[in-house]
């Protein structure tokens, strides 16, 4: 019976492990090209720009703050967000889910509400 018990937990503890190993860490930003390089406010003119951070999405022509993030089963996050379009006024509701690419499992991909890519993004140095 003992030996159930210790099979049983170190199942459970190599299950937990790789679910939080696949889980998304967003407390250092990524963003592509332009992205990275406008990491802290620099402002770099740029046509396609896409950063994620913890807090928002920012893209050449719009800028996202997250309002909630949930951790979804498969490892990916789901974010709502509140987001300003360059030359409009206000703010509207959006949806991103936040994934590992299926290219490269150090990338993320950025997908809106429906389900396209937004752009794939890797970790800023």
């Amino acid at each position: 019976m003992r030996t159930v018990f210790l099979a049983l937990t170190a199942v459970a503890v190599l299950t937990a492990g790789q679910v939080s190993a696949a889980a998304i860490d967003l407390s250092k930003p990524y963003g592509d090209k332009y992205g990275c390089i406008n990491k802290n406010g620099q402002e770099v003119a740029a046509d396609q720009m896409l950063l994620l951070t913890d807090k928002e999405l920012i893209t050449a022509a719009s800028a996202c703050t997250f309002t909630e993030t949930k951790a979804q089963a498969d490892g990916s996050l789901t974010v709502k967000a509140e987001c300003e379009a360059e030359g409009e006024d206000g703010k509207s509701p959006a949806t991103f889910t936040i994934k590992r690419s299926a290219k490269n499992a150090k990338k993320l991909s950025v997908v809106d509400e429906d389900g396209n890519v937004m752009g794939e993004v890797s970790r800023c140095k």
